[in-house]
C-alpha cells in the first residue's frame, strides 16, 4: 500500500531507491493528499506558519556554459545580454533592505566578469552596510579557492542545483564539456566550507523517469542539503528542447511534499516557476510544504532579459517592490511573511 509507504517515510525520513520510485510511480490524488498533510504539518512544527523572503537580484544573464534547457545558454544568439556594476547591485540591496529584506540571493550565469576580486568586494560591502543579513549567492561552478574566498567575505549560503543525480541524465542534459562528476564535487566542497548549501532538479526534464527522480530523492535524503529548489522544468524557445512538453504543477507540489518528509527541516522555495506554469502555483507550493519565496529585486528593466525558461512571470505581484501584494496572498492562505534571515532549525525534535 501507498499509504504505508508515506507513513513509513514520515516516520523514519528515509525509504529505498525502489519505494520512492513506486511513491511516484504509483500516486494519486489521495496519496497527494496524504503526503500534503503530513508534509505540511511537519513544516508547521517545525517553522509554524512563517514564509521566508529573500530578495533575488539576478546580477547577470551572460554565462560561459551551453546547457541544453537554458534560455541564457552560450549559444543562444537571440538573448539580449546584461551585466549589472557593483554599484547596481548595492542599489538593489539598500532598496531590498528598506522594504525589508534580510536575506539577498545574488544570481547569474557563470559570467568571468565577476572575479573573486569583484565579488568578494561587492559582498563585503554589501556586508558593511547590512550586517544583520545573510547573502546567497547562485553563480555555479568554481574552483575551492573561489567559494573558500567568498566565504571568507561573508557569503552565508551557495544555490547550486545538481539537475539529476543520475550520471546518464546529467549527460543528456549538458554539454560535455561540463560534468556530472564536478557537479557534485562542487557541492561537497561547499559542504567542507560550512556554507548552508543548496541543491535542486527541474521535474519533468527531458528524458527524466521515475527512476531518475528516485535518484534525486536519494540523493536529498543522503546529502541533507539545507535548501532544495525544485520546480518544475518549462521549455525555451531557443534551445534544443524547446519541443518537449513542461514539467506539471501536480509532480512537482507532490515531490515537495516527499522532500519535506525526507529532510523536515529543509528551506524549500516554492518558485517563480511554479508561478509561471500557474497562477496560483507558489501558494500551492506552500500548502504543499514549502516554505520560502523569492521576490525579484533585480531593476525592472532587466528582468525580462534573465529568462531561462519561456513566459517567466517578471512584473508585478512576484516583484520585491510588491510585498504587500504577496504579504496578502500568503495571508489569504493562512501563512505570514517573516522577515528575518531564516536559517535552516537544526536541532528540530520530535
Amino acid at each position: 500500500m501507498i499509504q504505508d509507504l508515506i507513513y513509513k517515510l514520515a516516520q523514519s525520513h528515509s525509504l529505498s531507491l525502489e519505494e520512492y520510485e513506486r511513491l511516484i510511480t504509483e500516486r494519486s490524488e489521495e496519496s497527494a493528499g496524504l503526503l500534503r498533510r503530513l508534509a505540511v504539518q511537519e513544516r508547521v512544527r517545525i517553522y509554524g506558519y512563517d514564509v521566508y523572503i529573500r530578495g533575488l537580484i539576478e546580477i547577470s544573464n551572460i554565462c560561459k556554459n551551453d546547457c541544453y534547457y537554458c534560455g541564457i545558454r552560450r549559444s543562444n544568439t537571440h538573448c539580449e545580454r546584461y551585466r549589472l556594476n557593483p554599484e547596481q547591485i548595492i542599489s538593489c540591496t539598500d532598496e531590498g533592505y528598506n522594504l525589508g529584506f534580510r536575506t539577498f540571493v545574488l544570481q547569474g550565469g557563470e559570467d568571468s566578469y565577476f572575479t573573486d576580486e569583484i565579488l568578494c568586494g561587492l559582498i563585503s560591502r554589501i556586508k558593511h552596510n547590512h550586517s544583520d543579513c545573510a547573502i546567497t549567492l547562485s553563480l555555479g561552478e568554481r574552483s575551492r579557492t573561489s567559494y573558500e574566498r567568498l566565504k571568507q567575505s561573508g557569503a552565508d549560503r551557495y544555490l547550486l542545483r545538481h539537475e539529476t543525480a543520475d550520471k546518464t541524465h546529467y549527460s543528456q542534459l549538458h554539454p560535455s564539456s561540463m560534468s556530472f562528476e564536478n557537479r557534485i564535487n562542487c557541492l561537497q566542497t561547499l559542504r567542507e566550507l560550512h556554507y548552508q548549501v543548496g541543491a535542486g532538479f527541474m521535474v519533468g526534464s527531458p528524458f527524466q523517469t521515475n527512476k531518475t527522480l528516485a535518484e534525486d530523492l536519494k540523493f536529498i535524503e543522503t546529502f541533507k542539503p539545507e535548501m532544495c529548489g525544485i520546480g518544475p522544468f518549462i521549455p525555451h524557445k531557443d534551445t534544443p528542447f524547446r519541443d518537449y512538453k513542461p514539467g506539471t504543477l501536480e509532480l512537482t507540489c507532490y515531490l515537495l511534499s516527499i522532500i519535506r518528509l525526507i529532510h523536515p527541516a529543509v528551506l524549500l522555495p516554492a518558485t517563480t516557476a511554479l508561478g509561471t506554469i500557474d497562477p496560483l502555483g507558489r501558494e500551492k507550493g506552500i500548502l504543499s510544504g514549502a516554505n520560502v519565496v523569492m521576490p525579484n529585486l533585480s531593476p525592472v528593466d532587466v528582468r525580462k532579459k534573465y529568462e531561462l525558461y519561456d513566459n517567466k512571470i517578471c512584473t508585478g505581484e512576484e516583484s520585491a517592490q510588491c510585498k504587500s501584494c504577496l504579504e496578502s496572498r500568503m495571508n489569504a492562505i493562512g501563512y505570514k511573511i517573516a522577515v528575518t534571515k531564516g536559517d535552516i532549525i537544526i536541532n528540530e525534535s520530535k
